[in-house]
């Protein structure tokens, strides 16, 4: 079908177009990635590509009505008709402008399926987490958009930014099966109201700060129990025919301030989307102490009691769960915690258990999705960046090398926020002595760790140099993230 028809007859969807690709490609005087080429309601949307810049452009029988300043038009004949190519820069303006032409660049609600968190520091990698859930044999939720506010002020973006990246990873491929937008880690009412401006419809409350790991009998009786619309008597009463009162008193101190905030949190979430359909995990994982099944049932009575309604929880499992390597501790143990968790989840929902921190945790895969089934969130956050510093040590050792003292030099302060264990002088020496192959500290314990919490150091010195190496070289990029990734998901997709 030649580019005029397909304009005539409107055709909708996406146009397996690696025929008309270079066709297009002329006409834009640029490289056009041939799984963006849509036609809809009259129009030719593709994404171009210049050197480092990528624009997008729309082809048309008219100008675009209420489009975005383009940085140029003109016309072209197509076929022996004249037809309007508009030239696009990739900005917000331009994002919120192609979602409203294709809604499915927007992201959405997943429900229960199986699901995983692509966490992506760089806003590049989504084509590579979109291949390596394309290989799974089974329906797996992907949410392409994910950040922490903590990591966003680290790497100078905003949650507009984190949602833009994704859908144009999005736009590129042509992936149009959903995808959801993860508001990660959020400790504010101010943070949710900036991520529901951004459209994110995941949202991950963080009440870490309010769990107390500390009992003592007049915390229980000091509880905000008018916030958490009950009494010291009535939890008690609530919870005494499974658990004795002291079992009852600790779950309350540990986690009742928490349970209030998350309650608030949601409260002002459901005001802010005003029926709008939104999703909410709650995440207590990040605290010194596991989370046990009594903690997680009485947890989750409470929030069913005061109304929050969430699709997945992080409990704090046994073990360590530290960045960008495998699980630390006993298998058997962990098995059995999760087999606990599992059953509690089982009880007071269906909801999925999330596991946080779950980059390269691939010893507990095969764990979890045997024991919950199809009921699983995986969150990953910083192993894709690591996976960017692969490319980048494999076509700029130099930048690698500069990249990796800066991270033997200020490990000591970024590691303060950080869960991980790593010892520099445990790790290759910060000048790489002796090591011909750069790559390979990406697979050595301390040093992995040490680059992983030292991004937001990273990227103010080199962010740009990263960048320009990923785009130059961004088929091998999208080759090394959907490598790793595929490995994550063997054990949820098949």
């Amino acid at each position: 079908m030649s580019i005029v028809a397909i304009l005539d007859s409107q055709q909708q969807g996406n146009i397996q177009a690696d025929v008309l690709a270079p066709q297009f490609g002329a006409l834009a005087e640029a490289y056009v990635y041939p799984h963006s080429i849509t036609a809809e309601d009259g129009s030719l949307y593709f994404l171009t590509r210049q050197k480092l810049t990528k624009n997008l452009v729309v082809l048309s029988r008219r100008p675009q009505v209420q489009s975005p300043d383009a940085e140029s038009r003109q016309f072209v004949t197509v076929d022996g008709q004249s037809l309007t190519l508009s030239i696009y820069r990739q900005d917000a303006a331009t994002a919120a402008y192609l979602r409203s032409k294709l809604p499915w660049l927007a992201p959405v609600t997943l429900g229960l399926r199986t699901s995983v968190g692509c966490g992506d520091r760089l806003g590049l990698a989504t084509p590579g987490h979109i291949h390596a859930v394309q290989q799974c044999t089974r329906d797996i939720a992907p949410i392409f958009a994910q950040q922490s506010i903590r990591e966003m002020m680290r790497t100078s973006r905003t949650p507009q930014n984190v949602v833009d990246d994704a859908a144009w990873g999005v736009f590129q491929e042509g992936w149009r099966r959903g995808f959801g937008a993860d508001a990660d880690h959020l400790k504010t009412t101010a943070d949710i109201d900036a991520c529901v401006a951004a459209g994110y419809t995941f949202y991950t409350f963080d009440p870490g700060v309010y769990v107390d790991n500390m009992y003592d009998a007049d915390k229980y009786n000091q509880l905000p129990w008018h916030d958490l619309e009950s009494s010291p008597g009535d939890a008690r009463r609530q919870y005494r025919n499974r658990f004795d009162d002291t079992v009852i008193e600790r779950a309350f101190v540990k986690y009742g301030r928490a349970v209030s905030h998350v309650t608030r949190m949601y409260r002002h979430l459901a005001a802010a989307m005003n029926g709008v359909p939104f999703e909410v995990e709650v995440s207590v994982d990040e605290t010194e102490q596991p989370t046990t099944h009594a903690e997680h049932y009485i947890v989750a009575g409470e929030l069913r009691r005061l109304g929050v309604d969430w699709v997945s929880l992080a409990p704090r499992f046994v073990g360590r769960f530290e960045k960008g390597v495998d699980y630390i501790g006993d298998l058997a143990a962990f098995e059995a915690d999760c087999a606990g968790h599992v059953e509690v989840a089982r009880q007071w929902g269906p909801y999925k258990l999330s596991i946080h921190s779950g980059s390269d945790k691939f010893s507990i895969y095969p764990i979890v999705t045997r024991l919950a089934g199809e009921y699983v969130h995986l969150k990953t956050a910083g192993t894709s960046y690591l996976e960017a510093l692969r490319t980048v040590a494999r076509y700029d050792a130099a930048l690698f090398r500069s990249i990796y003292l800066l991270a033997h030099e200020h490990y000591a302060e970024d590691r303060a926020s950080y869960h991980v264990s790593a010892d520099p002088a445990q790790a290759p020496d910060q000048h790489l002595s002796g090591v011909s192959d750069p790559q390979v500290i990406l697979d050595q314990f301390d040093a992995r760790q040490m680059l992983h919490v030292c991004f937001g150091t990273i990227l103010a010195a080199y962010d740009g140099d990263i960048r320009r190496t990923l785009v130059e070289n961004e088929e091998s990029h999208y080759a090394d993230i959907q490598r790793h990734f595929e490995r994550h998901l063997a054990s949820f997709c098949n």
